[in-house]
């Protein structure tokens, strides 16, 4: 479910920027008990930082429960205090075990994410539902994305989803779009694109933004998410009937709120004129936005434009450059490009070994046309030695897609080999897998 993965990590620089915040706001609220001084000298603050901490130990020591949260983030993020993971934990747990839905949370979330604990998935179900037990919607919906994905329990889609409805009924964006996500792509539940549409126009919706996270940060990204979502379903016409209009105003609405898939839609939108007049300017515009934010589909398509020099002047180094941003990701169309550069000498020195290198990556992935070029040139012995069973062996491959000239290649490099040569050649391809290959 890569959405969601890709979502969940977001939603880890989310929480940093939450927490950046949360410590803004602690130091604020302990201004009346440092007086006048605080701030007057980094020897007044530390020393009146440690009152206030005391002070909060002995209330933590006695039971009080906001004491115990307050000691517990101190010792999470060393404020005051050096760092002692062990601590938090310990002041986490006799909050949470007052009963503190908000303790229980951070405990699991803490376990989920391994970032200060050993990742530990049953003891973070243990914690997300204690506090799910008492209204959290965050431990709702992280006890959702567990049974999806079998964190620490056999996976169950309709588990998953009776979670994620008790916080979308509630109104929570991220509950409905991950409805919605199920059911759009069927994942865990029977796919079913009304029901998807609804979910997703739910949490579409923009939320009022009155809070200082609100300003700060923006709408949740599960309302770009669905936004974005939308556009698709218009875009291929799943359960609606295909309106590039108006798959381009969803894809514009996320895009402008920063989400970069969106960018990228609206930069192919304009650059293939569906929806818009095509306009390669505004096209680049866009794709430029998702490519800075590391889209590598971005990154490659605005290589392509350098390339071609479309609404752009042509440059070959920059069209090398935003392909090898893309091919350090994985992305196989731009690793294969990259091989075409370097084997034709366009915006770099010709060089066969870095052709090679760059052909082997993309035909790793099971790309057709680099399998063909890769083999071809273990055939003729460029940039690596001759070797006609690889080069048999990479020409087979190719020609497994359907690609005539691999077919043709295979057959005039199978003249020059021996039948054990060719048995080999033939063992080795039907052994071969695809693998990523960043």
């Amino acid at each position: 479910m890569t959405a969601v993965d890709t979502k969940r990590k977001g939603s880890w620089v989310y929480l940093r920027i939450i927490l950046l915040a949360t410590m803004i706001i602690y130091i604020i609220w302990c201004q009346p008990v440092f007086g006048a001084d605080y701030g007057a000298s980094d020897n007044g603050a530390s020393k009146a930082l440690a009152v206030h901490f005391e002070k909060n130990k002995a209330l933590a020591e006695r039971g009080d429960i906001k004491a115990q949260k307050y000691l517990a983030f101190c010792f999470l993020y060393g404020i005051g205090v050096p760092k002692d993971t062990n601590k938090a934990v310990h002041w986490y747990r006799k909050a949470a075990q007052q009963g503190d839905a908000e303790a229980q949370n951070q405990l699991g979330y803490m376990f989920f994410y391994g970032k200060t604990v050993t990742k530990d998935y049953k003891k973070a179900i243990r914690w997300y539902e204690k506090s799910a037990a008492q209204g959290d919607i965050s431990a709702i919906n992280m006890l959702g994305f567990m049974y999806f994905h079998g964190n620490g329990v056999a996976a169950n889609g309709k588990k998953s989803l009776s979670f994620y409805k008790i916080s979308a009924e509630k109104g929570d964006p991220e509950g409905q779009y991950y409805i919605g996500e199920m059911y759009h792509y069927g994942r865990g539940v029977p796919k079913d694109y009304k029901k998807a549409i609804y979910w997703y126009r739910k949490a579409s919706v923009p939320r009022k933004l009155d809070t200082i996270f609100g300003a700060v940060l923006g709408q949740s990204q599960y309302v770009k998410a669905g936004q974005y979502e939308l556009g698709l379903m218009y875009y291929f016409g799943q359960g609606l009937t295909t309106d590039y209009r108006e798959a381009f105003g969803w894809f514009r609405k996320a895009a402008e709120q920063g989400y970069s898939s969106a960018q990228f839609r609206l930069g192919y939108m304009y650059a293939n004129g569906q929806g818009v007049p095509q306009d390669y300017k505004q096209a680049v515009y866009w794709y430029r936005k998702a490519a800075d934010q590391g889209n590598a589909v971005a990154q490659f398509n605005l290589g392509v434009m350098y390339d071609k020099g479309q609404g752009v002047p042509q440059d070959y180094k920059k069209a090398i450059y935003w392909w090898g941003k893309a091919a350090k990701q994985g992305y196989a169309n731009a690793q294969y490009n990259l091989g075409n550069m370097y084997y034709k000498g366009q915006g770099v020195p010709q060089d066969y070994k870095q052709a090679v290198y760059w052909y082997r990556k993309a035909a790793g992935q099971g790309h057709a046309v680099a399998q063909l070029n890769l083999g071809v040139m273990y055939a003729n012995g460029q940039g690596i030695p001759q070797d006609y069973v690889k080069a048999h062996m990479w020409l087979n491959l190719a020609a497994a897609q359907g690609d005539k000239n691999a077919i043709k290649n295979r057959d005039i490099v199978a003249a020059k080999m021996t039948p054990q040569q060719i048995a080999e050649a033939q063992r080795l391809a039907s052994e071969w897998k695809p693998t990523k290959q960043p």
